[in-house]
């Protein structure tokens, strides 16, 4: 588990423990709702908004998701990193 991880976990844990799965799921994407008003604000379609709420949602929707990888016991850094090579491979080919 890296870093940023341990930090989550230790907060959660403090908190009296993750919640269920799918209530997890259902915070990220109320995260990732959240995300694209504040990029919609910051683009100014709707409204305006500054980066540091942009910064903001961006951190609430990756403290979600280390909320889960973390239930799940995946490394999220790792996770991250397979991806990454993943589309390098995949965009060497095209």
């Amino acid at each position: 588990m890296n870093e940023l991880q341990r930090k989550v976990d230790e907060l959660i844990q403090r908190q009296g423990g993750y919640w269920p799965p799918f209530q997890m799921l259902a915070a990220l994407v109320e995260e990732v709702g959240e995300l694209a008003d504040a990029m919609l604000a910051f683009e100014g379609i709707k409204g305006h908004g500054g980066k540091e709420k942009l910064e903001e949602e961006l951190g609430d929707v990756l403290y979600a998701l280390l909320c889960i990888a973390n239930h799940y016991g995946i490394d999220a850094f790792q996770a991250l990193d397979s991806t990454v090579l993943k589309y390098r491979k995949r965009d060497l080919r095209s």
